[in-house]
């Protein structure tokens, strides 16, 4: 297993959540990590899936620009000559941004968490 946790901004793409024929949910989304190669900015996309209530809890999240952290197992995927990088995220860390949400609404139910702050976005420092 190869263990990766990254920090990034939700893509444009909402969160997709559906039931397989087994009937599990998964959630799907992307995100980009900005960083910089050879003094030039660069952005690394990650297609994200959750399974089960973590990720019922990380759609409520996972909006464009919405800034979150997540860990799970790395793996790759071919599609028309192109590598595409995939989590199997295990968990999550919305670190606020992205589309406005109410109050006391974090996801968690009751508990809640310490890192669910709310914040906005400038919309040109969104790498997308």
């Amino acid at each position: 297993m190869k263990q990766i946790t990254i920090a990034g901004n939700v893509g444009a793409k909402p969160a997709e959540t559906r039931t397989t024929q087994g009937g599990n949910t998964v959630t799907s989304f992307s995100i980009a990590v900005g960083g910089y190669e050879n003094g030039e900015k660069t952005t690394t996309w990650f297609d994200v899936s959750m399974w089960g209530k973590r990720g019922e809890a990380a759609a409520q999240f996972a909006t464009k620009g919405a800034k979150m952290t997540v860990t799970g197992d790395l793996s790759t995927r071919e599609h028309d000559g192109k590598t595409y990088l995939k989590i199997r995220a295990d968990n999550f860390t919305p670190q606020g941004g992205g589309a406005e949400r109410q109050p006391g609404n974090d996801g968690y139910g009751s508990g809640g968490s310490a890192n669910s702050g709310q914040g906005g976005y400038d919309s040109d420092e969104v790498p997308f």
